[in-house]
């Protein structure tokens, strides 16, 4: 294809591409090369680029291309791009033609095998391209071995389809990339050549300006188990003090997850950056080294005062370079900058990763000592100070911060002390977790000895105070502790519990009991008994915490006896979110394909459309998990059920803060109960799952929808005139002027709203989620309440709605007591 239909399909003066130019020039030793571009356009899909007669040839792959022989993947050939397209990167505009962010997924060179007749090299190529059977040797960073290309002549209207897949003449490496003991993962990562300029680094679609302060890295969830995935890498869990780099003005500094300077203490860490061009930040874990070239925390301390040259700064992330913000790029195109900026030295190292294969990657990493891995999904941004599941730490050994309350009177021959009283906090409470007597050496007891000593007091820190064996001394609970321990006993102790070092990296008030979540693996919703047929759970749903559609189905499964009372017998509009929150979703009321015969469907008739509106109704855990299955992340139903449908059995009160403060809706949400509470009415509130809150009012169905609004609108109207200050009835926001919006009019026939114990197909994975009364305080966070916590909170206490059905009150009777409270209110 000529280049001509190229430049055709672009309009080059509005889109980053590069233009069509002459021919260009083969790579160094007249190595081919090749490009595969990661391409969100209106679908994900991958782009196989190879150098041929000075054009790339260029092939659409869906799928992307596959190291496994078993997979043959649709390759669709599109037209020739210049041979400078290999270099390129960017977003191109929407309305553009391949709209969307396009990224380097790997590059590196290629050989062709020879040709149908024996030929070599560009000739192969050509003879390959006539005769539809082209054979590769890719040597990228992720393609790598013997491919071939096979035209499926005479498939589709264009005769462009291909297939691509890897020749089973190659090996299989499930391994590549897993650590051994002569080679410990990311031990290797070590850097050559000049960092490129920030011309060659393409960093256009980053944001300009100064980076803002204070520094904070993103932080891992615990999970409990390894898994494969592809889009996720897995890398070394560094076992050490996290660092954040910063180079400016030709000084360096090192700054600690707490914000702490590190650089006074690790000078040979700031030294070996020193040769770093300003306007950098870097992420990644101090740490030092044994013997075998493994980390060991216990020897942190001690190679900080000998400066013996065990120490290493591992470096997994960019953050910043020459004022361009890296942070919402994805973590593979970081990665990229990443690999070319980072300068040669022995002391900063890059920390490698592998691909796909996380249980690989454990296992071998278990098997030479290391404490664990890090997961991390290549599509996610840098969330500073977050702890999403995006990021999923996975230990070998089990692992524990503690806070020091006290020490123990020493036994037998032991100097110092005998024993460290042990805590962590739970909540405002500071507990007793246990007591670690192992694990010190005499220079170490000495050393804590000295640092424990100016903490004494007379009194316990913890909430409870502990039994111990010997007297106590009882401490301010200011040092953190690592510890390593075989396991939690029944009573929340630390069993066989070690001490491996001091922490001064961490805030001791934010030390927690750290318990694993379950990883992201989709096995536990395909293992689901159903009468729903369930697919493609792996899919992510929620980029930026790594939840998958599995997990939804996990939810819903969990959760199907809490949700069901508030959906059965009431019509529903499916907010189906197919690609996840990131991707297009839509509304669907009408079902116009049929469902499976055991789920429940209701015609309403329509007057807009002048024929019935089929809708789904949900009675049941197979329905739930079927709905789930259709990608409907948030289920939202009508204030009304059958065989009522013209009379709701409760009304709605909507608060929403819209561009004032959560505070606020809480304010007039206690507001709005004190009224009731005087009208002698039921309230029930729930978390709205986004920003506001919702107060439902639990009705006989025996009036119409225009009927119990109004009896919504006089209690906002009450509500307001009692806190004009803080609430407004007026739709238009400009005229609202930052006060809280009380929303009546959802109340009306086909409106429907979030249902108690819905997802929300928001960031976070929140869940609309019933409250008691005692919790709607100043204190309350809705974002407290998603996907993981709130079945476990489920699991430990009962529905604060349990009543809510049976606290239902005579619309007209409500109303009386209504205007018997007015005219009291006026004696009064």
């Amino acid at each position: 294809m000529a280049l001509q239909e190229y430049a055709r399909k672009r309009a080059l003066t509005r889109t980053p591409e590069p233009a069509p130019a002459k021919p260009g020039r083969p790579g160094p030793s007249g190595r081919l090369r090749f490009v595969v571009h990661k391409h969100q356009a209106r679908h994900l899909h991958y782009d196989l680029r190879l150098e041929h007669a000075g054009v790339l040839k260029s092939w659409a792959v869906p799928k992307g291309p596959s190291m496994d022989p078993r997979d043959k993947r649709l390759a669709i050939q599109v037209e020739d791009h210049p041979l400078a397209y290999k270099d390129f990167h960017g977003r191109i505009p929407e309305g553009e033609y391949g709209a969307g962010l396009v990224e380097i997924w790997d590059k590196g060179t290629y050989a062709p095998g020879p040709g149908p007749g024996g030929e070599t090299g560009p000739a192969a190529v050509e003879a390959g391209l006539a005769k539809g059977h082209l054979d590769l040797v890719f040597h990228g960073r992720k393609l790598t071995g013997p491919f071939t290309l096979i035209h499926l002549k005479g498939r589709g209207p264009k005769d462009n389809q291909w297939l691509l897949f890897r020749r089973k003449e190659a090996p299989r490496t499930p391994d590549a990339g897993a650590p051994t003991e002569a080679d410990p993962p990311g031990l290797k990562g070590k850097r050559s050549g000049r960092p490129p300029s920030l011309k060659a680094l393409g960093l256009f679609d980053a944001p300009r300006g100064p980076f803002p302060g204070p520094l904070e890295p993103m932080l891992a969830t615990l999970v409990d188990a390894p898994f494969d995935r592809p889009g996720w890498s897995f890398e070394v869990k560094w076992d050490g003090f996290r660092a954040l780099a910063v180079t400016e003005a030709g000084r360096v500094r090192l700054v600690s997850r707490n914000g702490k300077p590190l650089d006074v203490r690790f000078p040979a860490i700031a030294a070996a950056l020193a040769g770093t061009p300003s306007n950098v930040v870097l992420d990644g874990e101090i740490v030092a080294v044994d013997d075998r070239g493994r980390p060991a925390f216990q020897d942190l301390q001690s190679a900080q005062r000998a400066g013996d040259g065990r120490l290493r700064y591992y470096v997994f992330d960019i953050l910043q370079v020459g004022g361009r913000d890296l942070r919402p790029l994805s973590l593979e195109r970081r990665r990229q900058v990443l690999t070319r900026f980072l300068p040669a030295s022995p002391v900063v190292r890059l920390s490698d990763a592998v691909e796909a294969r996380g249980r690989d990657f454990f296992r071998a990493a278990a098997a030479i000592g290391l404490e664990g891995i890090v997961a991390k999904d290549l599509a996610a941004p840098y969330r500073p100070g977050e702890r999403t599941r995006s990021w999923l730490k996975i230990k070998a050994r089990r692992r524990q911060e503690a806070v020091i309350g006290g020490f123990t009177r020493p036994r037998a021959s032991r100097r110092y002390f005998g024993a460290l009283v042990l805590g962590v906090y739970r909540g405002r409470d500071f507990v007793c977790i246990g007591h670690v007597g192992t694990g010190f050496s005499e220079e170490t007891l000495k050393d804590l000895d000295a640092k424990l000593r100016p903490l004494v007091t007379k009194t316990s820190p913890f909430a409870t105070p502990p039994r111990t064996n010997e007297p106590v001394t009882w401490v301010r609970p200011r040092l953190v502790a690592e510890i390593e321990f075989g396991e939690w006993t029944a009573e929340g102790l630390l069993r066989q519990p070690a001490f491996l070092g001091l922490r001064d990296d961490k805030d001791p008030r934010r030390v927690e009991r750290e318990e694993a979540a379950p990883g992201p693996s989709p096995g536990r919703a395909a293992a689901l008994r159903t009468r729903a047929e369930l697919v493609h759970l792996d899919k992510v749903f929620w980029p930026g915490e790594g939840f998958t559609k599995g997990d939804v189905v996990d939810y819903y499964a969990a959760m199907a006896d809490r949700i069901l009372p508030y959906l059965k017998a009431r019509p529903q509009a499916l907010n189906r979110h197919p690609d996840g929150i990131a991707g297009p979703s839509f509304f669907q009321k009408n079902l116009t394909q049929d469902p499976p015969p055991w789920v429940r469907t209701v015609e309403v008739a329509s007057e807009s459309r002048g024929r019935p509106i089929r809708y789904l109704v949900c009675d049941n855990r197979d329905t739930l998990l079927y709905e789930a299955n259709l990608g409907a992340i948030e289920i939202n139903v009508w204030s009304s059920s059958l065989p009522h449908l013209d009379a709701p059995d409760y009304v709605v009160l909507d608060f929403d803060p819209l561009e004032t403060s959560f505070e606020a809706a809480v304010e007039a949400v206690r507001a709005a109960k004190e009224v009731l509470d005087e009208m002698g009415l039921p309230a029930y509130c729930k978390t709205s799952g986004a920003t506001g809150l919702h107060v439902y009012l639990p009705l006989l169905p025996r009036f119409d929808y225009n009927q119990s609004r109004e009896l919504a609108r006089l209690i906002c109207l009450v509500v307001n005139r009692r806190h004009p200050d803080l609430t407004s009835l007026e739709r238009s926001p400009g005229k609202r002027r930052g006060r809280i919006y009380l929303d009546y009019l959802q109340n009306r026939k086909g409106a429907t709203m979030a249902a108690p114990y819905a997802l929300r197909p928001v960031p976070g994975a929140t869940v609309s989620t019933p409250l008691d009364w005692r919790e709607v305080t100043a204190r309350l966070d809705p974002a407290a309440f998603d996907i993981r916590t709130v079945p476990e909170r489920a699991a430990r206490r009962r529905d604060p709605w349990r009543d809510f059905f049976k606290d239902r009150v005579d619309l007209a009777k409500a109303l009386k007591r209504i205007e018997r409270w007015r005219l009291e209110s006026r004696r009064r």
